[in-house]
């Protein structure tokens, strides 16, 4: 589909778990959120290489902004695609001893003492785009309650305006309080027109952050549309 952010065809991928990753078909378009239950960890983390252009599948293909993962030249190309795609996911580590200015920081520089008034400038704003206050913004990672440290993560994968935000598990980044945080995903989406793509075990987290959920078959790769007509008008 030329207009796809992501577009997935009869992809196939070798990974060590029982069976192969398999996904027959998933297109994700501009202002889309999508959300895909049925795959665990390491399936997931495996898609997300794949949904990066990092790695390549055994078969099929993945098209990211309308160019198929393949044709990624080198490391800067891949580099300069990477920055068209925010990630959030348990795996991204926040450094305990920085404070959470300090991490939102190290998106844009490594300078931190002092900060560059650009920069503080775009800390500022990008924190105050996901909900957090200035005394958060001071608070040590490793003293953060987890919603907080949720919310850094996701104002991090928004650091270079990607057109399309990947969810990898999110969803155990707040057990307590994870549909609140997927609603509050789906909301910043729909005021910058980003694309979301959720990869979730947890149907009410799929619920809150997408307007599509599917079941993955992990036999088949086929998606099977999950939830009530209403999703389509939220």
């Amino acid at each position: 589909m030329a207009d796809a952010l992501i577009d997935v065809r009869g992809v196939t991928k070798n990974y060590g778990g029982l069976r192969p990753l398999r996904l027959a078909a998933l297109t994700v378009v501009s202002g889309d959120r999508v959300a895909m239950l049925g795959i665990d960890a390491p399936a997931a983390e495996i898609l997300m290489t794949l949904l990066t252009g990092a790695a390549l599948p055994d078969e099929g293909e993945v098209r990211l902004f309308g160019r198929a993962s393949a044709a990624i030249a080198d490391a800067g190309d891949w580099m300069a695609t990477l920055d068209r795609i925010g990630m959030v996911s348990p795996r991204a580590m926040l450094a305990d001893d920085f404070t959470l200015r300090q991490s939102l920081a190290l998106a844009f520089t490594l300078s931190l003492d002092p900060m560059p008034e650009p920069v503080a400038a775009d800390v500022a704003r990008l924190s105050a785009e996901v909900g957090l206050t200035a005394q958060d913004l001071d608070t040590l990672v490793r003293d953060a309650p987890p919603l907080v440290k949720a919310r850094c993560r996701l104002a991090r994968s928004l650091a270079a305006s990607p057109g399309v935000l990947l969810l990898e598990h999110a969803n155990a980044l707040v057990p307590e309080g994870a549909a609140a945080f997927g609603r509050e995903i789906a909301a910043l989406a729909k005021t910058r027109g980003m694309a979301v793509l959720a990869l979730t075990a947890d149907e009410t987290f799929a619920s809150a952050v997408a307007k599509r959920v599917f079941a993955l078959d992990a036999a088949t790769g086929q998606l099977k549309a999950r939830g009530g007509w209403r999703r389509w008008f939220s």
